[in-house]
């Protein structure tokens, strides 16, 4: 027996604020409850302050046992449309003041009315007074997750919670139980009512759902203490590896070599159970890595394929980089490709990055990995620079015309300038020459000046030689200087270009990810960009045939190329993208340097087929799944209804036909009564069936014609037999005639007046009325019972309940009366909808078009 709630008993202050233990459920009647009344009583036992803000026992006896000893504070009562609610009522726990609150069901949703609209806000004004609390969430709740447990359940969770309201609980504990043992407890009655078992066991509580949402809620809450030990090492400055779970690390280079790392440090992660796969890429700070967009791409699709992640990390020093990842991810592996330089280059430039990274590993263990590539040599860079034929001719011949006229001005100022400002002014030419034609250019004007400085301004003058050591110094530095600066100012150029590049190539790339993203004509956009960047006259996707012609895809051209495609022009360039898909491009012939991002537009456009292939895949499949699901619904739906029907009728005609007892007249006459009306009712359901496999497959013809309102409700009010006085009518003489089908809008009238008679309270009012709108009449079908919510009125429609719903309002595990009137409207032309009724209630408004 609880203990009666007193208001100002031993209340307690607390300046900081109360700490909050989340009982994590992987499933409805796990013992979420059961184990924080547990650890309120032990809290209680320990002398603490313990009050029940709110706990839902779902009139369980074990939880309702829990319960006695413990101060329960009355709840508060809330009217919603026309019924009676209760909530915890906040203010008088914080009025009452405990050190502890037990509060249920976080993720549980207000009725209109209270401060918040939540419960988990509730116990966030709890805690900010300083109350612990103790509170159970079921893993199906969490909003991160709630549209994977719907594909994997087919129940839609409305009521959620935060991940960030539990993530920042100061405690988690993970109530699970093996899913044989919670389908145990069902069928003992332990979680639902005997009614609801069997549907249970046969929708939500499948075995290979609970496993599901048991592995949601493992590697949930694994993440979570994933994240408090990274916290905890970084708080206490701890840079060591902890082997607590195998973090594979594989670095790659954009190399041939990747896809082979890749598969091997998968295999050493799948070795380890429950081992991480981390692919990373180190690009260089200036841009100036020579890695294939192609190559990576599909490098990162095969490390995401096999449940691996992709980085990007920038650094100049790559083993440092790589380790640095590596131990900020808490790595325990590190695969790399041996290297691919010869042994004669390794010998000449010394150790390279595997061998550098293997000695400052420290406790990340290495993998040196073999592959086909190893040894080979690199290739060398592209010959050339930043500067063109012409321009190096145009530097060249500066080189040497450029100094001389130099001297010619400054021998006609001779005396006016000392050796060193001369100096300068031949430093700056050879600068100058640098810019133009680079360091060729400028060693070829180092070399002239070097010659006309000694012989014209270097004593003695119009000789090669030189008297004074300074001067042969000061001669040498200038050759030095020059050539120093040539080279810097070549290599800034240098720089300077491959930056410009790689802008625009990023820049490019951007844009193109944009078309990719943009909307569903991913190709066309893919094209046209890619023709506008490279300057092509057209760009066309093409399928090869293997044994017939090929087959145009898609083209881009210029507006004064429009109409000559791939067909029958020669072009001059051709990039796979995939499986028997090419690209033609016609017109200019693209430079080398160009063919790295025509690689990465490939693989774009390889992608955007890809896409629209499983798109394609996926809408054909999606009629065939919808008939699996609405078959599967069906089987699981009619279950009930059948059976029920069926074993009245069974009963009857077996009591009637049993020759051990003689039944007085009048019981028979009422057995075949019971008998009769199951047979009906069995009658009626298989009929709603046939009708909505008819309007599923379009073979309902309804028979159009001038309809009066009136005459039609009435016959409905006739077949559904005794109606109350509480239904009233409005409007209906005076409507106009409807272009309907007699037969359909009577059966319509029917469901919906049937419908409004189980969801209203007995003795409220029904109100049913017709109101003429331009070219359509309404008519209103309008309730007292509890309505639904804006977010789902329309699911009153679904023929069959969610997966784990064994009745509905009616309590029919089908609901095929309103799917079928709303199929019916449709089928004359009209609309079913709800709306709210004034005052509380839910209104279906029939539209139909007049008879004019």
């Amino acid at each position: 027996m609880t203990q009666p709630y007193s208001p100002d008993p031993r209340g307690h202050t607390r300046s900081t604020p109360g700490r909050l233990k989340v009982y994590l459920g992987s499933a409805p009647g796990v013992g979420k409850t059961y184990r924080m009344l547990d650890e309120g009583r032990r809290r209680l036992d320990r002398g603490t302050d313990v009050v029940v803000g709110y706990v839902e026992s779902h009139n369980r006896r074990r939880t309702e046992e829990r319960l006695a000893g413990l101060e329960v504070l009355p709840r508060l009562h809330r009217e919603y449309r026309g019924a009676q609610f209760t909530e915890m009522d906040v203010d008088a726990v914080l009025a009452r003041r405990p050190e502890v609150a037990l509060v249920d069901e976080l993720a549980h949703t207000n009725i209109p009315g209270g401060k918040h609209a939540k419960r988990w806000q509730d116990v966030r004004d709890l805690l900010d007074a300083g109350i612990d609390v103790l509170t159970t969430v079921n893993i199906q709740h969490l909003e991160s997750l709630n549209d994977v447990v719907q594909k994997i359940t087919g129940v839609p969770q409305r009521e959620t919670v935060p991940d960030e309201v539990v993530r920042r609980a100061d405690q988690i504990e993970l109530v699970d139980m093996p899913p044989e043992g919670l389908r145990r407890r069902m069928v003992h009655g332990n979680v639902y009512g005997p009614e609801k078992v069997d549907a249970a066991l046969s929708n939500y509580f499948r075995v290979g759902n609970l496993i599901a949402l048991r592995e949601l809620a493992l590697l949930w809450l694994a993440g979570r203490v994933d994240e408090g030990l990274q916290r905890y090492r970084a708080e206490h400055g701890i840079g060591g590896v902890w082997e607590t779970r195998e973090r594979v690390v594989v670095a790659l280079t954009g190399g041939p070599e990747g896809e082979t790392l890749v598969r091997r440090a998968a295999r050493i992660a799948d070795r380890a159970s429950g081992g991480d796969l981390l692919a990373v890429h180190v690009a260089r700070s200036d841009g100036l890595a020579d890695a294939s967009p192609a190559a990576l791409s599909a490098q990162r699709q095969l490390a995401e394929s096999l449940g691996g992640s992709y980085h990007s990390v920038v650094g100049d020093n790559i083993p440092t980089a790589l380790l640095d990842f590596a131990r900020a991810e808490n790595a325990t592996q590190l695969v790399l490709g041996t290297s691919r330089r010869s042994a004669l280059l390794r010998a000449v430039t010394g150790r390279g990055i595997g061998e550098t990274t293997v000695e400052l590993s420290g406790d990340i263990d290495v993998h040196m990995v073999t592959h086909e590539q190893s040894g080979r040599g690199r290739r060398l860079p592209m010959p050339g620079g930043p500067h063109p034929t012409m321009q190096r001719v145009a530097g060249a011949t500066a080189a040497l015309v450029a100094p001389v006229l130099l001297t010619l001005v400054l021998t006609q100022t001779r005396g006016s300038l000392n050796l060193t400002s001369e100096a300068l002014l031949y430093l700056l030419t050879v600068v100058g020459v640098a810019c133009l034609g680079g360091v060729a250019s400028a060693l070829l004007a180092a070399l002239t000046t070097s010659l006309l400085l000694n012989y014209y301004f270097i004593p003695p003058i119009h000789q090669f030689t030189i008297d004074e050591p300074n001067n042969v110094l000061a001669l040498a530095a200038f050759a030095a200087v020059a050539v120093i600066v040539s080279t810097i100012v070549e290599r800034a150029t240098l720089l300077s270009h491959r930056a410009a590049r790689a802008t625009a190539e990023a820049e490019t790339l951007s844009a193109l990810a944009r078309n990719v993203l943009g909307g569903e004509q991913a190709i066309p956009a893919l094209l046209a960009r890619l023709r506008e960047t490279f300057g092509m006259d057209s760009v066309s996707l093409v399928r090869r045939g293997r044994s017939g012609p090929d087959t145009v895809l898609a083209t881009a051209t210029t507006a004064t190329d429009r109409g000559s495609g791939a067909e029958g022009d020669a072009a001059l360039e051709e990039v796979s993208v995939g499986g028997d898909a090419v690209l033609l491009l016609r017109g200019r012939p693209l430079p080398a340097a160009d063919r790295r991002v025509l690689t990465a537009f490939a693989a774009h456009v390889g992608a955007a087929l890809e896409r629209e292939r499983l798109t394609e895949a996926a809408a054909e499949a999606e009629p065939i799944e919808s008939a699996n699901r609405s078959r599967a619904a069906l089987l699981a739906a009619v279950s009930h209804d059948l059976r029920d029907p069926l074993s009245v009728a069974v009963a009857a005609v077996t009591s009637l036909d049993s020759q051990d007892i003689e039944l007085p007249a009048e019981d028979r006459r009422e057995l075949f009564a019971v008998g009769r009306a199951a047979l009906g009712k069995l009658a009626r359901l298989v009929d709603d069936l046939l009708a909505l496999s008819r309007l599923h497959t379009g073979s309902l013809a309804p028979d159009l014609q001038p309809t009066t309102v009136s005459e039609s409700f009435l016959a409905a009010r006739e077949a559904l037999g005794e109606v109350p006085a509480t239904v009233q009518e409005d409007g209906l003489d005076d409507a106009p005639a409807v272009l309907a089908d007699p037969a359909l809008l009577e059966r319509i009238l029917a469901n919906l007046l049937a419908n409004a008679l189980l969801r209203t309270p007995e003795g409220a009012e029904i109100q049913v009325s017709a109101r003429s709108l331009g070219d359509h009449v309404e008519v209103l079908v309008a309730d007292r019972g509890p309505g639904a919510p804006v977010t789902d009125r329309d699911s009153v429609f679904d023929p069959f309940p969610p997966a784990g719903e064994s009745v509905d309002a009616r309590g029919s595990g089908v609901r095929l009366p309103l799917a079928l009137s709303r199929g019916f409207a449709e089928a004359m032309g009209g609309s079913l909808t709800p709306e709210d009724t004034p005052g509380g209630g839910l209104t279906m408004v029939l539209a139909l078009s007049t008879a004019e």
